[in-house]
């Protein structure tokens, strides 16, 4: 071989090297910590993780290719167990977290005012402190929140149609888990309740073993109902609330669809999975976006379902209106 076509030849194999080095290198791996409220066995908390999963697969993340997720279960009942997982999360240094619900956004804004944080499954993130306003977050948090504060009378109001001989309504939740249900749904509740004659009664449960007591309760009196309210304690204790509700022969109403999947009376609620949302803000923030430039995704869309076997149960006939407006009735 000639010496210039020799060096020709290096020369060309040379600038080739870093191409294909370039090639054969793995995608960057980004970080991605995951606070969930509900524990790990819970089914409901698996689909939504499993939601969020796939809804990164399809903008182009894949788990052990070019992203890793921590995920810390069980953020819902124990403060100081809320805390220890928000810590741990913040230690392992992600770029972005992911939380399920107003305590444990509170919790992880405790630990970090840099790390950018999404939330989800949030009812009032303005009167909660968490951003500045829906349109302009405006600090190192932003999300989707679940329901509109004026479905407070909404659901009061559905409850009327399908049992009409219910007075007195119990607005069960709890206040650890869901503090903002007083300032935040009660004033649209009270205003409906006095339109339809019926005494909202607050019903407040802290464990578990104070559903039995605060369900019996509402149940003492004839025309008794139940408002179960968007709370991810009570989401977690859904199938003893539904036993209890048939027990009692109480009509009830809830905020998400699987209550009345599970045999709940009807539910109203938001028809978007919020975690499979939160996936397209994260790839927005792990391609330069901005936490306080992305603002808070309200509801578009609200879905009825009415469970019939259980108004049957009831001895509830569903106005012909009420079904033509159902999204789904469970026979």
């Amino acid at each position: 071989m000639q010496r210039r076509e020799f060096i020709t030849l290096l020369g060309g194999a040379a600038a080739a090297w870093p191409l294909a080095a370039r090639a054969q290198q793995p995608d960057r791996m980004r970080r991605i910590g995951v606070l969930m409220a509900y524990p790990e066995n819970d089914q409901e908390g698996r689909a939504f993780v499993t939601a969020f999963r796939e809804g990164l697969q399809k903008l182009g993340w894949g788990e052990g290719r070019n992203i890793q997720i921590d995920i810390r279960w069980g953020a819902l009942d124990d403060m100081e167990a809320r805390q220890r997982s928000a810590k741990e999360l913040v230690a392992l240094h992600p770029e972005l977290i992911l939380t399920q619900n107003t305590p444990a956004t509170a919790a992880m804004l405790q630990q970090t005012r840099t790390i950018p944080i999404i939330f989800a499954l949030v009812a009032d993130p303005v009167g909660s402190g968490f951003v500045e306003s829906m349109a302009r977050p405006g600090g190192n948090v932003t999300g989707f929140t679940t329901i509109d504060a004026s479905l407070g009378g909404k659901w009061l109001e559905l409850l009327k149609e399908i049992a009409p001989r219910v007075r007195r309504v119990g607005v069960l939740f709890n206040p650890i888990t869901a503090p903002y249900v007083t300032g935040f749904y009660m004033p649209g509740l009270k205003a409906a309740a006095a339109n339809f004659v019926v005494e909202p009664v607050t019903t407040v449960v802290h464990e578990a073993a104070d559903l039995e007591t605060a369900i019996s309760e509402v149940a003492r009196e004839p025309g008794g109902g139940l408002i179960v309210m968007p709370d991810d304690f009570l989401n977690a204790h859904r199938g003893d609330i539904i036993l209890l509700a048939a027990r009692y022969r109480l009509p009830a109403v809830y905020a998400y669809r699987f209550f009345t999947e599970l045999g709940g009376l009807l539910s109203y609620g938001s028809a978007r999975n919020q975690f499979q949302l939160a996936a397209t803000y994260v790839d927005r923030i792990l391609k330069s976006a901005k936490p306080s430039d992305l603002p808070v995704q309200a509801p578009v869309k609200y879905e009825l379902v009415i469970n019939l076997k259980t108004a049957k149960a009831l001895g509830l006939d569903v106005p012909l209106p009420l079904q033509l407006r159902a999204d789904e009735m469970i026979e």
